[in-house]
């Protein structure tokens, strides 16, 4: 199988110097590409004089993760594409393992390896720890990671496991499938996209599998801090975008309705701690997701439908109010 690691960059010169060497060292047999989403800084130049090995792709504007990746990759030839952040730093050894699954699970068509944090690198990272599950209203959570509590890597999630989605941060995906998904859903601009691209995979029969035996170290927060105000209205308005593109409308208004209430709660919960920004963030989803509400049903795709598609009824009831902070105590497989 023919393996493109495409890098998305906007503006991120540091990070390819720091990052891209170890891409580079630890990738033999994969081509190495970096697609610029019209950076203004002097990233392309940098690329060309001292990574000439990397092939460049130039988007004419910055559209996002998921309009980046759509443009790039029409670029790009290959049978799988592994879609990974500039912020991160491979390990030897890191590809041969998802190959390993792709040709032994026939239907795998998304995988993601284990993600530590660069910064502490015996725990999992926010960014997709050990592979990714949502609870019965949409609300996304990993194995290693719900909600801000991160578990530290003690071998327990070495295994080779199905999940729900993959990260964006280091995601394999068959090239064929990507197209005939028509990519990322590009009105999602950002964040979670990569959770709906999983889930309209799986409504059309294919799986999305979690390789521990692979392992990559991630920095996260490189666009957008946890903590950002644009994160959170992204977050808020692409999860509801996901659940009323991807569930049967009998199922999807009632959740979204519940989501709503749940929202405002937040917002409220925002506002008492004196994060007003993050309240206001909050309201603008809600209106983006209302103005953008028609369209997205127009999305909806004529799929089965997968109904038992969450790991836990809610994730917010277990966390906050049980106090559940490891997902093997949370999901007994």
């Amino acid at each position: 199988m023919k393996v493109a690691v495409v890098i998305l960059n906007w503006n991120g010169r540091e990070l390819l110097q720091k990052y891209l060497p170890s891409v580079l060292a630890h990738s033999n047999g994969a081509a190495i590409y970096v697609v610029d989403n019209a950076s203004s800084d002097d990233s392309v130049d940098f690329l060309k004089k001292n990574f000439p090995k990397v092939g460049i792709v130039q988007n004419a504007e910055n559209g996002g993760f998921a309009k980046g990746y759509n443009d790039g990759l029409k670029h790009i030839e290959a049978d799988i594409y592994c879609l990974l952040n500039s912020d991160v730093e491979v390990t030897p050894n890191w590809i041969f393992p998802i190959l390993e699954v792709f040709q032994s699970q026939p239907k795998a068509a998304i995988i993601q390896p284990k993600i530590l944090d660069l910064k502490r690198k015996d725990y999992f990272e926010y960014a997709g720890a050990a592979g990714g599950f949502i609870d019965k209203l949409g609300y996304p959570f990993c194995r290693g990671r719900i909600f801000q509590s991160l578990e530290k890597d003690e071998g327990q999630y070495d295994d080779i496991k199905e999940v729900f989605w993959a990260t964006g941060a280091c995601m394999f995906i068959k090239a064929d499938v990507y197209w005939s998904l028509q990519g990322f859903d590009e009105d999602y601009f950002a964040h979670q996209e990569e959770i709906d691209l999983c889930w309209r995979a799986k409504n059309r029969g294919h799986k999305v599998y979690y390789v521990g035996k692979s392992h990559v170290y991630h920095l996260g927060g490189s666009t957008l801090d946890n903590m950002n105000p644009k994160k959170t209205f992204l977050n808020f308005r692409n999860s509801l975008y996901s659940i009323t593109k991807n569930l049967p409308r009998r199922k999807a208004y009632p959740i979204v309705i519940l989501r709503l209430l749940l929202d405002g709660i937040a917002a409220i919960r925002f506002l008492f701690q004196f994060r007003f920004d993050h309240c206001w963030a909050v309201l603008r989803a809600h209106m983006s997701y209302y103005s953008h509400l028609m369209s997205m049903l127009k999305k909806r795709e004529k799929a089965n439908f997968i109904l038992k598609y969450y790991a836990t009824t809610s994730i917010v009831w277990s966390h906050f109010v049980h106090q559940v902070k490891n997902f093997n105590i949370l999901v007994k497989d």
